[in-house]
């Protein structure tokens, strides 16, 4: 079938990309981005139903219906999903970094400050590192 060979051991976004991939060449895919848009907007709703009923397997289902739709994006995109997401987890380790030392300037800790001063704080390394 269209997706014989995909392997197992592959990082999941990028198994999941290229199950899109391969089922994209027997005609199973968006016509664009524009529609996996639509799609991660339908799993988040989704998403956001799960949390509310509190039913902690539903959600471990729709956080994972939304990594795959995401992934789908990227392929759509043409942006490598791992490689976006190793980049994003990079520029969120720099941010934070820089606000530990910003606290840490003043002898604190970030278990110091409250949740809007992190968030003031964030702001700013975004603002001055990007």
């Amino acid at each position: 079938g269209a997706l014989d060979g995909v392997t197992l051991g592959l990082p999941a976004l990028t198994r999941a990309a290229k199950l899109g991939r391969r089922t994209a060449q027997v005609g199973f895919d968006w016509p664009d981005a524009i529609g996996v848009l639509g799609k991660v907007r339908e799993e988040i709703e989704e998403l956001q139903q799960a949390v509310a009923a509190g039913e902690s397997t539903h959600v471990r289902e729709e956080v994972g219906d939304l990594l795959f739709s995401v992934a789908q994006l990227a392929r759509h995109l043409d942006v490598d999903p791992e490689g976006a997401l190793r980049d994003a987890g990079g520029k969120f380790e720099r941010r934070f970094r820089r606000i530990e030392a910003s606290l840490a300037a003043e002898g604190r800790i970030a278990t110091d400050a409250s949740m809007p001063e992190l968030e003031a704080l964030w702001e700013r390394a975004k603002r001055e590192i990007g």
